[in-house]
């Protein structure tokens, strides 16, 4: 914390982004002088300067909507913080996830991309004319069925030494593997939060 330089705008404050540990989007911006630097580092509860009231505050200790400390990095020229850390509810006053009116759900890039334009075939079924809502259609037997036949494919080519066939297998495999979870009312999420509970039983 010794290189951080407070003095580039002479406020003694550094701009503080926020960032939740797990999904990793970006929850709001704050200010921090060094005072409030080591007040988050003792309680482990992210708190700030107060541009308006002067003061230092901590995040929910009106609301309860606390932000626990993950950890603190400084930026490549000491004049900025990137903190992760999970929220313990809303974090923006308004009362959504963040200061940006968004959800703060986990995001696969192109997969949460994907997922989302299953979703929409899946809701307007009778109206898509798509392979994705004709599986819908045909129902979860037909769905499980694709997601077998998919595997069989991708093991065999995986014996073989065409890599662009097993790629090609693999990306069938995990497509329709993607139905199949929304065929059950679930996403990706929910798996990846299966596999995170499993690795904090064994740590």
């Amino acid at each position: 914390m010794k290189k951080i330089n407070f003095n580039k705008n002479n406020d003694g404050l550094v701009p503080a982004i926020i960032q939740d540990a797990n999904t990793k989007n970006v929850l709001m911006l704050g200010y921090m002088n060094a005072e409030a630097i080591e007040k988050t580092k003792e309680t482990k509860k992210v708190a700030f300067y107060s541009r308006k009231k002067k003061r230092l505050w901590t995040k929910g200790e009106e609301s309860g909507n606390a932000l626990n400390l993950i950890t603190i990095k400084v930026d490549c020229d000491n004049d900025s913080l990137l903190i992760t850390a999970t929220p313990n509810g809303p974090t923006c006053h308004k009362g959504t996830d963040t200061c940006w009116a968004e959800e703060n759900n986990s995001n696969f890039g192109f997969l949460s991309k994907l997922e989302n334009k299953i979703e929409n075939r899946k809701k307007n079924v009778l109206s898509e004319q798509s392979y994705v809502a004709s599986l819908f259609e045909k129902g979860i037997n037909k769905i499980a069925q694709k997601v077998g036949e998919e595997a069989i494919e991708t093991v065999i080519e995986a014996k073989d030494n065409d890599d662009n066939l097993f790629l090609n297998e693999s990306a069938d495999l995990l497509f329709h593997y993607l139905i199949l979870l929304q065929a059950k009312g679930y996403k990706l999420n929910d798996v990846v939060k299966v596999l995170k509970e499993r690795e904090n039983k064994k740590s």
